[in-house]
């Protein structure tokens, strides 16, 4: 039976990718656990149980090589390999995720958007003509598509989610306001901005609080 690994644990993966990509752009090829706690403040004996879970990377005397553990944690994270996205609802925040380039270099393409409002058909966002709802079976049939990106009112949410996954996409990255109530086999990744502002209020009132 494969081992369960934490979410906490999965949660850190794209920071530990994101660290050594940055390590290989300046020419790093080997670091210790005791450096990248250094550098991640995260400490060394997590970053050696959080490695462990997927076989540790690790020698003893060594420490780790750069170029491999980046390698292995893409794998890990399925950045080996291409993702064909689509976004709907081309408002401001589907047009802002189809115009950041990054998720390009990590294998992330956008190739369709989709929204309701006939004064968006045809506009041209990065090269990716804005399309109909209505259109998407139709989309869907003729292009590969792994995952839809939902950016579209919080009523609406439900049954734009229930098209997609009739479509046979079965992974949604939910922007709406709304926690989707989905079959087990839909992959749901919520992102709640409104949430991490909030985080950061009471952060602020905590360390306002801890300077007094």
């Amino acid at each position: 039976m494969e081992k369960e690994i934490s979410q906490a644990v999965i949660r850190r993966m794209p920071r530990y990718y994101r660290y050594l990509g940055e390590l290989l752009d300046d020419g790093v090829e080997r670091i210790s656990s005791n450096e990248l706690s250094a550098l991640m403040k995260v400490t060394a004996s997590q970053i050696r149980q959080d490695l462990n879970n997927f076989g540790g990377f690790g020698q003893q005397g060594y420490g780790y090589n750069v170029r491999h553990l980046y390698d292995e944690i893409g794998k890990i994270l399925g950045l080996n390999r291409q993702h064909n996205i689509i976004v709907i609802g081309a408002g401001n925040l589907g047009q802002a995720l189809a115009n950041y380039v990054k998720f390009e270099k990590r294998g992330f393409i956008i190739n369709g958007l989709f929204d309701i409002n006939p004064a968006l058909k045809g506009v041209t966002v990065r090269g990716i003509d804005i399309r109909m709802l209505e259109d998407l079976p139709e989309f869907v049939k003729n292009h590969k598509v792994d995952i839809a990106a939902l950016t579209v009112p919080k009523e609406n949410a439900m049954e734009v989610a229930n098209k997609v996954v009739e479509l046979g996409i079965h992974a949604i990255w939910n922007f709406a306001h709304l926690d989707l109530e989905l079959p087990d086999y839909v992959v749901v990744e919520n992102v709640h901005l409104s949430d991490s502002l909030m985080q950061l209020s009471y952060n602020i009132v905590k360390h306002e609080q801890e300077m007094k």
